[in-house]
């Protein structure tokens, strides 16, 4: 590689460390999300059936 290997390695090692960081931070958020949704859901079913009583 012309004396670049180890900058053309670094570089892969980079953004596959990212794009793992990337993927794991998305799967995170979405779990938080998902799980606010659904006390929210709860929340909301709660209202209603006091309401309805």
């Amino acid at each position: 590689m012309g004396g670049y290997a180890f900058f053309v390695w670094w570089s892969y090692g980079i953004t596959f460390g990212v794009l793992l960081w990337l993927t794991w931070s998305s799967l995170s958020s979405k779990k938080k999300v998902v799980n606010r949704v659904k006390r929210a859901m709860k929340r909301e079913a709660m209202q209603q059936s006091n309401q309805v009583q």
